[in-house]
């Protein structure tokens, strides 16, 4: 069978930069290299591009991997079909790339930056386009999108960097008269809880905001929701599915980005401790929201749900964390799906689009090659002939889409 050529991206310009690292580290240990030749790409905190010649993925997390000797510079060719570029003193080493796997988190790999690359590459990849990467990225958007759906969400405010270094007092006095303490501060534009958080008073608050504000140039002010965390997983393109519920107890004051990648003070519950219609109406949720966001291949989506069973939207996140401990894999492994099959589904939803084109081509340029054959019976002469040759040169092309097709879908 011949392989697929799968290039996980990883690493990334990014404060999650770190958790990008654990995170491909998971998802190299656990694809399937007898199904796939694996292209692991990194991308520096400087930005710059590095194929990486190692097999011991343990080298991601720990630093290391960028030294490793055989490692080439590289970059995704924005042409279509030139896939992979690695460079090697004067040489130009070009691989084909059926599909790329973003394991990036963060700005510059999550916001829909790395995506519009794809896009104009011609390189399927997992996960959402740029709109939706871009819109769920920015929690304000989500926000309102949210809104639009009808779910219910805990009460914000935005804060405009420019507006609070003009007037700070002015926007903390708007933020007393709207909430009551304590009060959850985030960046718009970060995940992982990077510059999340809680101020129980007005010190505590400018903090909060003057923090967030150093990674974004938007903040949220959000009430807090006194319940329990829960997430669910998404996975699918146009008829996508939730697993079963997971619930988080941070041991912390909150599910900061210590408790989630650091400390092992906070403790998963699979599946969450709600009542069957509770857990229900969130997996509902969760897939309403997916959709309404125009979210493709997976997502995690995370709520509160209160003491009396009401259910408040928190987040959703499109490329999720995919370390060893982190939810999304292991909610589903919960609901049947192991890791490397749930990479198997991944990789096969960012096919599935060329997948239904070239089946399509397929089976339209047969019909046509057999009308030309209808055709060309009908008529005598030179036109006659040119029509034969044209049946022939369709049939041999038809033949290779086809060859292209199985390979895409496993079958070859």
């Amino acid at each position: 069978m011949k392989k697929l050529c799968v290039c996980v991206l990883f690493g990334g310009v990014s404060p999650e930069h770190e958790v990008s690292l654990r995170s491909a580290e998971s998802v190299l240990n656990n694809i399937d290299h007898s199904k796939y030749h694996v292209f692991p790409v990194g991308i520096t905190k400087e930005g710059d591009w590095i194929l990486f010649a190692g097999d011991d993925y343990s080298m991601l997390p720990a630093g290391t991997w960028q030294n490793f000797e055989g490692n080439r510079r590289a970059a995704l060719s924005p042409v279509h079909g030139q896939g992979l570029l690695s460079f090697e003193n004067d040489c130009v080493v070009r691989e084909r790339i059926d599909v790329v796997f973003p394991v990036l988190h963060g700005e510059n790999g999550e916001d829909g930056s790395v995506q519009g690359l794809l896009q104009i590459a011609g390189l399927p990849y997992v996960g959402s386009h740029v709109a939706a990467s871009a819109a769920c990225m920015d929690k304000t958007i989500t926000k309102l999108i949210a809104d639009y759906t009808g779910v219910r969400q805990a009460a914000w405010q935005l804060v405009d960097k420019a507006a609070f270094a003009r007037n700070p007092d002015a926007v903390m006095n708007e933020t007393e008269q709207k909430f009551s303490y304590p009060v959850f501060v985030k960046p718009a534009g970060t995940g992982s809880s990077v510059g999340v958080s809680k101020a129980r008073d007005r010190q505590e608050l400018e903090q909060a905001l003057r923090h967030a504000l150093d990674f974004d140039v938007k903040a949220l002010v959000e009430e807090f929701i006194d319940g329990q965390e829960v997430e669910v997983a998404v996975l699918g393109n146009d008829n996508p599915f939730a697993s079963i519920c997971g619930e988080i107890d941070s041991g912390a004051d909150f599910y900061d980005y210590q408790a989630k990648y650091i400390s092992n003070c906070s403790t998963l519950y699979i599946p969450a401790r709600l009542a069957e219609d509770v857990a229900e109406d969130v997996r509902e949720q969760a897939v309403r929201i997916y959709k309404a966001m125009g979210c493709r291949g997976l997502s995690r989506v995370d709520f509160f749900v209160k003491h009396d069973g009401e259910v408040i939207f928190n987040e959703i996140n499109t490329l999720p964390g995919f370390t060893s401990i982190s939810m999304y894999p292991k909610l589903f492994e919960a609901s049947g799906i192991p890791y490397p099959e749930l990479i198997d589904d991944l990789i096969a939803l960012a096919l599935e689009e060329t997948v239904a084109l070239l089946a399509y081509m397929v089976t339209h340029n047969q019909h046509h090659a057999e009308e030309l054959h209808e055709l060309a019976h009908s008529v005598e002469g030179e036109a006659a002939q040119l029509l034969h040759e044209a049946v022939v040169d369709l049939t041999v092309g038809n033949e290779k889409l086809a060859e292209a097709l199985r390979i895409l879908k496993g079958e070859e």
